[in-house]
């Protein structure tokens, strides 16, 4: 199928991941989606109630814009960090997995994961966790990485990405450059990592470096000051770290998403139309807006006056609609409606609780064995 031809609005829309309030598309929804024209939106447990609805909800999301069919992302790591209701077959976290040490079970509960989404229309998953875990006063990673050791991520990580795109959802591995070493929470404050260039080579990066050979369709950055990259801005809104680091020396061109930009390690020192047009110039192709519409409209219009005063300019509009129309010709295109009842048939079904259960005693097997017996 051709890609659409876009208007220099529809492609300034396609730049933007919105959250949003309810569980339907109301007529103010749909008004929104239809005069902005966002290239995706983000699903979070508020939106979502069973199968049937979220069937309802992402059918009727997609016919709010033809033109270009919406990337329809969730977080559905498993563990803490699942968004998806009763129903559905919930993966223990990624530790879990990591702890198996089973190439089969990590493809396998990735692959699941993927069925459950495609059959209600959910299309890209924001996983895996690419972060090693190398902080054990991290407030915010902990049990949501695969362990400890950037070898053991990054085969991890490698696998999730595979199950999940073998099965026509895109994956974003996230937190570029890496939140695991962090003691700050990113939805609170701007942390900071001291680590130096070669610490950061050899832990933080690897599973990063490794997944954009890899393939991994999507990444997510970290809202992180790390000094040894740029002691100035946090990697979000950093053109050292995204497009220095990321694009030129991983040579990554998948498409780029900044972690939520109403997290408070952004918007305490920036305003949401500064923090977007900074995240574009830095590098970034998708800015996420998770909640407030009011800073989703602020934030398109900052976008728009910066692509109409040349501070944008064209040519990196482009880059970024392009991968992004990449990514969806890829996974989404053509768009087709999901049933209810085929929807049914596969969320939570038999084959998939008999594998949570396998990936639920083989974690239990193998961390029984890591304790050392005392008779």
């Amino acid at each position: 199928m051709a890609r659409p031809h876009l208007t220099v609005r529809e492609k300034i829309g396609q730049l933007f991941m919105i959250g949003f309030m309810g569980t339907s598309v109301t007529p103010d929804l749909a008004e929104f989606l239809r005069t902005y024209k966002p290239g995706g939106v983000i699903l979070f447990s508020r939106n979502l109630e069973s199968v049937g609805q979220i069937v309802e909800l992402t059918n009727d999301l997609q016919q709010c814009n033809p033109k270009s069919p919406l990337l329809i992302s969730i977080d559905q790591e498993g563990g803490r960090v699942s968004r998806l209701p009763a129903g559905f077959t919930i993966f223990p976290p990624c530790e879990v997995l990591g702890r198996c040490n089973s190439a089969e079970l990590t493809y396998a509960a990735a692959a699941t994961i993927a069925k459950e989404l495609r059959a209600v229309g959910i299309n890209m998953n924001m996983a895996p966790v690419l972060d090693v875990n190398s902080n054990p006063d991290n407030p915010i990673i902990g049990d949501r990485a695969f362990g400890t050791t950037p070898d053991l991520v990054s085969e991890a990580g490698i696998l999730t990405a595979a199950g999940l795109q073998d099965n026509l959802v895109v994956a974003c591995g996230k937190h570029f450059p890496g939140h695991g070493d962090t003691a700050a929470d990113s939805h609170k404050e701007l942390p900071v990592v001291e680590a130096g260039r070669e610490r950061l080579d050899a832990v933080e990066l690897a599973p990063f470096r490794r997944a954009a050979a890899a393939g991994v369709a999507a990444m997510m950055t970290a809202h992180v000051l790390y000094k040894a990259l740029d002691a100035q801005r946090p990697a979000t809104l950093s053109p050292l770290i995204i497009t220095g680091l990321l694009r030129d020396q991983l040579r990554y061109d998948g498409v780029v998403l900044t972690d939520d930009l109403e997290m408070n390690a952004i918007v305490d020192h920036y305003g949401i139309a500064d923090a977007a047009v900074r995240a574009v110039q830095a590098g970034c192709d998708v800015l996420l807006i998770c909640k407030d519409q009011a800073r989703e409209v602020e934030a398109f219009e900052a976008i728009e006056q910066s692509v109409a005063a040349g501070d944008i300019t064209m040519d990196r509009l482009d880059q970024s609609v392009a991968r992004i129309q990449r990514v969806k010709q890829r996974y989404v295109v053509p768009y087709r409606p999901v049933s209810i009842s085929e929807a049914r048939l596969v969320a939570g079904c038999r084959t998939h609780r008999a594998l949570l259960q396998s990936v639920h005693q083989t974690g239990a097997r193998m961390a029984k064995a890591a304790i050392p017996q005392v008779l």
